[in-house]
């Protein structure tokens, strides 16, 4: 079997042009070039607050009732955030992480290593995973399915290498009316802190100008591999049509997400040790009441579309 290709921080001017003909070159080089700083960008830990965000995020859709599942796969890892805590929470005994990005899956095995966790790893189209037939009791991912360009055919793949029986679980995606708001909400707040930073009395609080052409050049590699947005009763259409069972999907983080993507973008926007660890515990625990306000009230009264983020589960027929 051939060797999982290497990863690619660097690519070249000509590859990222074609990138943005190809959505999977497209994810493959913006994902190498993210790896190494992707868990400091997104606030990724495996610690007690990302075990519980997991956790969480797993019962909201799949219940408890079946823990712990003896092997899961993991596609899409990145690196790693959903399986690692996901066996770090008892959820999952061994794991394998597959991600198309070769830089990626290298440090979600570091990862995994570093934390002691019994888990393997393969570079993988999601369109063409490269496991066996009825391998699998448990099939998850986290921020993936909105980077698959074939959605049916990745649904098929899953349904494939489940054992009878077995779940997949898909959490972190993007809704249509969600990413409308996040997005602009992001660009706004990301034109007001780069302009108000030019200031002569803010100028300490904006990043090098380099950095914030890299962030510039990679929001727009970014737009590239965000393919999809989702309908909730449409992706369980599409689950459903690839011969799952007992499909169910739920929304959540509305007022969450109003407050939370001006906060990421306002972090990648200033140097980050101007945000000390106050600044990190307010945004967090804001985040935290708001989600419970989303979970208890919101979710009571408004519609599921509303709200940015589609979880969905099912199960491949005995």
């Amino acid at each position: 079997m051939a060797a999982d290709p290497t990863p690619n921080p660097h690519a070249t001017a000509e590859q990222v042009e074609a990138a943005f003909l190809d959505p999977k070159l497209a994810n493959v080089l913006y994902h190498d070039w993210e790896a190494g700083s992707y868990d400091e960008k997104w606030s990724i830990s495996y610690d007690e607050r990302c075990i519980d965000y997991a956790t969480g995020r797993f019962k909201a859709v799949a219940g408890d009732k079946e823990w712990p599942y003896e092997t899961a796969m993991e596609l899409g890892s990145g690196t790693g955030f959903f399986l690692l805590n996901l066996m770090q929470g008892g959820v999952i005994k061994k794991g394998s992480v597959t991600d198309l990005s070769p830089g990626m899956v290298e440090v979600a095995l570091r990862n995994a290593k570093s934390l002691g966790l019994d888990v393997d790893g393969r570079v993988a189209d999601a369109e063409r995973i490269p496991y066996e037939d009825n391998s699998f009791d448990l099939v998850i991912g986290h921020a993936v399915l909105h980077h698959i360009p074939d959605i049916p055919a990745a649904f098929r793949e899953i349904q494939r290498v489940l054992k009878p029986g077995g779940r997949f679980v898909f959490a972190g995606e993007p809704t249509k009316i969600g990413d409308r708001y996040a997005r602009k909400l992001g660009q706004a707040t990301w034109w007001l802190t780069t302009n108000v930073t030019k200031l002569g009395a803010l100028s300490s609080w904006r990043r090098p100008q380099e950095e914030l052409d890299e962030s510039s050049r990679a929001a727009a590699l970014e737009a590239v591999v965000d393919i999809h947005t989702f309908d909730p009763a449409e992706l369980e259409t599409q689950a459903r049509a690839a011969g799952m069972v007992e499909v169910r999907a739920v929304t959540e983080e509305f007022a969450a997400a109003l407050f939370g993507w001006p906060v990421r973008t306002f972090e990648a926007a200033v140097p980050r040790e101007k945000l000390g660890f106050g600044w990190g515990m307010f945004a967090f625990k804001t985040w935290q009441r708001l989600s419970w306000l989303d979970e208890r009230v919101l979710r009571k009264v408004l519609p599921r579309e509303l709200f940015y983020n589609v979880l969905i589960s099912g199960r491949k027929p005995n």
